[in-house]
């Protein structure tokens, strides 16, 4: 069964939703204090500063922004490598920066584009456009935040319904494993017996295979209850489905309960002989147990009565065909005197061939 894995953890998740929450990061207070009253006009944003440059990337780490206001030039640590930190480390590597610088040259614009920029201001800015700057960038992050966080929740739920499709299925499974089983036994139920039957019978048709059923019954099984209780009975008949079991030479055969004290064995390609060699093998193996039986009529210990049949299907035909062939085996096998096997021949109706 398959679990969900989980998402990637992601530091900027908790950000969908929130503010606009600024980081200047430039050494010149007064530049710091013309940019705070710029924006105290605007009450959707927070401003933060951060005058050392060597403590900006804790800064904003701390204080989560939607977008890094950056001065170019700074004495204690070169701005294009400041922005080449915040687009290495995680906390910062999706947020906007826009670089502030005192000159508008293309050589340094470019450079600092290609390290990572969003963009570039000559300041001070008028502040209408430092503001329109800001909210675009922050809402662009925004966005991208809360799609990116829309897609793993879609993708956490399409993972948790896939576990839960699995587990269904896997349900689905034990169910009908549970369905087709003998609740005594453990091995195939008459239910079972039924629907592989006749998936055997018209496979074997259409192939012109031959397909051999066994039939058989525990010898006076009435009287081995009426002597040794009913819980006895119950473990002689799991020991004889186990001997069915051990007897199966084929994945493809079937061993089943087929009702009460009678058992079956569908033998798929295979034919008399085959089927006989089979009947023989649990023969065999039921002596080998010894189980005691003191009231039976034909031993000391448990034995069975076996009918076999074998054919190749007939087209317009069914398998019932050959299970009366097998139950007549079985009636002939007990009335010779039981702890026998007896093989018999399918009558088929007038037309078929």
């Amino acid at each position: 069964m398959r679990k969900p894995s989980a998402a990637p953890s992601d530091p900027r998740s908790d950000l969908a939703g929130q503010g606009i929450t600024v980081l200047l990061v430039d050494d010149q207070p007064m530049i710091a204090e013309a940019v705070r009253r710029a924006l105290a006009e605007a009450e959707d944003i927070a401003f933060h500063y951060c005058s050392d440059p060597t403590q900006a990337l804790k800064v904003a780490t701390q204080v989560r922004p939607t977008v890094i206001l950056q001065d170019l030039v700074m004495p204690e640590l070169d701005g294009l490598m400041m922005l080449r930190f915040f687009r290495v480390h995680a906390e910062t590597a999706q947020v906007p920066v826009i670089v502030l610088s005192v000159r508008e040259e293309p050589k340094v614009k470019s450079e600092a584009f290609a390290v990572g920029a969003n963009d570039y201001l000559v300041k001070l800015p008028d502040k209408i456009e430092l503001i329109a700057r800001i909210r675009y960038h922050s809402r662009a992050y925004i966005n991208q935040l809360e799609r990116d966080a829309a897609f793993r929740a879609l993708q956490r739920s399409q993972e948790e319904l896939a576990a839960a499709v699995d587990q269904l299925a896997e349900a689905n499974r034990s169910l009908q494993r549970l369905s087709s089983l003998d609740g005594l036994t453990g091995i195939a139920n008459r239910r079972r017996f039924d629907d592989v039957l006749h998936q055997e019978w018209h496979r074997a048709m259409r192939q012109g295979s031959s397909l051999a059923l066994i039939l058989l019954d525990i010898d006076f099984f009435k009287l081995f209850n009426d002597n040794y209780g009913h819980q006895r009975g119950d473990d002689c008949l799991r020991q004889v489905a186990g001997v069915l079991e051990r007897s199966m030479r084929r994945d493809a055969d079937l061993a089943a309960r087929y009702g009460g004290e009678e058992f079956a064995a569908i033998l798929p390609n295979s034919d008399e002989t085959g089927g006989l060699a089979v009947a023989k093998a649990m023969q065999a193996n039921l002596r080998l147990l010894q189980i005691p039986h003191a009231k039976s009529r034909v031993s000391d210990h448990v034995t069975i009565s076996v009918g076999v049949s074998a054919t190749v299907p007939r087209r317009d035909t069914e398998p019932e065909l050959l299970v009366a062939a097998a139950d007549r085996g079985l009636y002939q096998a007990k009335e010779e005197g039981r702890d026998r096997i007896c093989p018999a021949t399918i009558d088929w109706p007038q037309g078929t061939g």
